[in-house]
């Protein structure tokens, strides 16, 4: 059905946009070729701070970083696992925008292989309650006892692809065009923007709410319920510009700040 290996793709980061600076911190990768699986992951020293919010997502501290390598000095082992491969990523916009934009950094051309995205698959082809990596693993019974790290996350990539093409192909629709369609493959430039976590772009998509786990500027953490408009870019940061339940009035919150972000029901005031 494909004609080339898989490498699935996962990355940590310092936070949500590399338009903003923000970088890698840690890299999985799975090479699937035949019956042969090659791995590689290794944490990454950014040379940049790593946000409150994505620090409590996946628990790597400036600390740990400290020491490892720079995204210049993995390369050399990186780049040939992805050569002539077919991409795969659970909301692939995210992962490879920050992948090239590190590309350029090093004065490399950006990657143009073609890509599946199985968070694109799971909104076209599925109905799950929720479509975050870990939730879909979940209602299809596939182990994850870690979530957030890379290695881990690309190993439970690769699982939820291989049902998600059995699935399709007992439907007569397990083809290289299915998997692999518009806007994801081949790569084009306009999609290396900003590419937002699942749960805020399915928010805002379907006027869903969100309960939010906020830390505010003086380290004051609160639990809000919010309702979604749009996201806006002021300075160096992202912010969520919502109808705050709490306060009941609109509010902006700071994404970086944001470190939990639970999907809900229908927004409606």
């Amino acid at each position: 059905m494909l004609d080339r290996p898989l490498v699935v793709v996962d990355v940590e980061t310092t936070g949500l946009s590399p338009r903003y600076g923000d970088r890698v911190i840690e890299i999985g990768l799975v090479r699937a070729e035949e019956d042969v699986e090659t791995t590689f992951g290794s944490l990454v020293n950014p040379c940049y701070p790593i946000s409150p919010g994505a620090m409590a997502v996946h628990g790597i501290t400036d600390e740990m970083v400290r020491s490892a390598p720079t995204f210049g000095e993995i390369g050399p082992s990186l780049w040939p696992i992805l050569d002539g491969a077919i991409l795969v990523a659970h909301n692939a916009p995210f992962d490879l925008s920050f992948l090239n934009t590190e590309r350029r950094r090093l004065g490399l051309p950006r990657l143009r292989n073609r890509v599946i995205d199985t968070l694109a698959l799971a909104r076209r082809h599925f109905q799950f309650p929720r479509n975050s990596l870990g939730r879909i693993a979940e209602a299809l019974g596939i182990p994850a006892p870690v979530q957030h790290r890379a290695l881990a996350d690309a190993h439970t990539t690769l699982e939820v692809l291989g049902r998600f093409v059995a699935e399709l192909r007992a439907r007569g629709m397990a083809t290289a065009d299915t998997l692999s369609a518009e806007p994801f493959s081949p790569w084009r430039p306009e999609s290396d923007g900003l590419a937002l976590p699942p749960p805020i772009a399915e928010a805002l998509a379907a006027r869903r709410r969100l309960e939010i786990r906020y830390v505010s500027a003086l380290q004051m953490e609160t639990v809000r319920e919010v309702e979604p408009l749009e996201i806006l870019c002021e300075g160096d940061y992202l912010y969520l510009r919502a109808f705050c339940h709490l306060r009941q009035d609109e509010r902006t919150f700071r994404l970086d700040r944001i470190v939990e972000m639970i999907q809900m029901g229908e927004a409606g005031r």
